[in-house]
């Protein structure tokens, strides 16, 4: 049996070529979680207002956060000691009945020989004027060159979602 090889055109007997000596560059968008000021109760306990972190006043502060982990590759070690300004928008879609609809943001910016982030942003439902109700949290990533006037403006998108989060009245 014989193993067919492709073969490509060549300019010289002594030819190599090599068409990807940087790799590709890509990141993880992972891990959405939400944190109040208050810990997830030890099973077999009860879940109440006052004990969950997926259950906040108004005016209790709460963070929520996400990963971002990037490849290791020479391009990708070189883009983020250029530093890349990585931004999360973090959506708010109300669930029914009087829920609305509000964003946060808050981004990092990368550097040499770190390749995992977390991005976090700490408020309560007062500052985004969410009032009572369930809303749907999801996470938009952006990463694009941070000051830097030789790139284009976005170099990549992720997006995750599915966590809930129920705000009462304080």
């Amino acid at each position: 049996m014989s193993i067919q090889v492709p073969q490509y055109p060549l300019v010289a007997d002594t030819e190599t070529k090599s068409t990807n000596i940087l790799g590709p560059v890509f990141f993880d968008l992972c891990d959405l979680r939400i944190e109040a000021s208050t810990a997830q109760p030890p099973a077999p306990m009860q879940i109440a207002p006052s004990n969950s972190p997926y259950i906040v006043a108004s005016d209790e502060t709460f963070s929520v956060s996400v990963d971002v982990k990037f490849n290791n590759t020479p391009l990708t070690r070189l883009l983020l000691c250029l530093g890349m300004k990585v931004e999360i928008h973090f959506a708010f879609e109300g669930i029914g009945g009087q829920a609305g609809e509000a964003d946060a943001s808050n981004y990092i910016v990368t550097v040499k020989d770190q390749f995992n982030y977390t991005i976090t942003w700490t408020g309560t439902g007062d500052d985004l004027n969410l009032g009572k109700g369930l809303f749907a949290i999801a996470a938009v990533a952006s990463v694009s060159p941070y000051d830097h006037p030789c790139s284009q403006d976005v170099l990549g998108y992720g997006y995750i979602a599915a966590r809930l989060l129920q705000v009462y009245p304080a």
